[in-house]
């Protein structure tokens, strides 16, 4: 019963001799630009300028890349701020040797964390609305670019899954392995789809974009529910966390699926009295 058993092995970038092109990298890129396009469409339904779309593109991939490679920093990888510091934000590492590594090691809750304080300022620079209103919109390609990402961990074959005991997985060979484990990666970005689809349909096909953080709630909710199950058959990042009852990244969840379930069901926009 070895036909539920893939044995993986993938070429994890091309070498064009004087830059190797990362399929990580790429998938970002990806993610980027179909980001860029589902935005605009948006922006363009809501009668907003072209000048207003470049600078929150331009804020988006700041805020989004700087605030996913220092979370991953903060939360599992600190030791890089005494041993290593310029490596957290430049694509190369200098200990042991310089080597050109790309963006390696980056946590979607940072991410989270840094798309929300990028959006405040885009807001109060350029867009002059609320916050809310950005974020209820914004969310929708970030839940599709969620799901490359994830893809693109699995081309380097990281963030991997828990043993399956079974004939069922993925071999990650790169890794040295030889029993099939979880493809969690995978997991993740399927349902990432459906979190699109349904923060998608609820922007187009009903009126709770009018609902000042429901889509923005609604889409914590869903990516960090999904991140908090899938969880449970990842490997710990945190070797030093490994025995907890939940890991690093649950407990990371946790707070965010709350904070969704209030702009959901609990927060009512001030009104300004007149």
């Amino acid at each position: 019963m070895f036909l539920l058993q893939i044995d993986w092995d993938p070429i994890k970038f091309i070498d064009l001799g004087f830059f190797k092109l990362h399929f990580y990298s790429l998938m970002w890129i990806v993610a980027f630009i179909l980001g860029f396009y589902i935005t605009k469409r948006i922006y363009k339904k809501e009668g907003l300028s072209d000048e207003a779309l470049d600078s929150l593109f331009i804020y988006s991939v700041l805020g989004i890349m700087l605030g996913a490679r220092l979370g991953h920093v903060i939360f599992y990888q600190p030791e890089l701020i005494t041993e290593d510091f310029f490596s957290i934000f430049l694509p190369f590492k200098f200990k042991g040797g310089f080597e050109f590594t790309g963006f390696q090691g980056l946590a979607s809750h940072g991410a989270a964390i840094a798309m929300i304080i990028s959006m405040y300022i885009y807001n109060k620079k350029i867009l002059h609305k609320s916050v809310l209103w950005i974020l209820d919109r914004v969310v929708i390609p970030v839940a599709l670019g969620a799901v490359f990402v994830r893809i693109g961990n699995f081309i380097n074959s990281e963030i991997i899954g828990k043993y399956t005991e079974s004939d069922f997985g993925v071999v990650f060979k790169q890794l040295g392995e030889t029993a099939p484990r979880h493809p969690a990666q995978l997991y993740e970005a399927f349902c990432y789809v459906f979190v699109f689809i349904i923060l998608f349909y609820f922007y187009w096909k009903t009126k709770k974009s009018e609902q000042q953080g429901f889509l923005f709630g609604l889409f914590l909710v869903l990516l960090w529910t999904v991140r908090f199950f899938v969880e449970f058959v990842k490997e710990a990042q945190n070797i030093e966390r490994a025995d907890w009852v939940l890991n690093t990244g649950q407990w990371l969840s946790i707070p965010f699926i709350i904070i969704g379930l209030y702009f959901m069901f609990i927060y009512k926009p001030k009104t300004k009295l007149s």
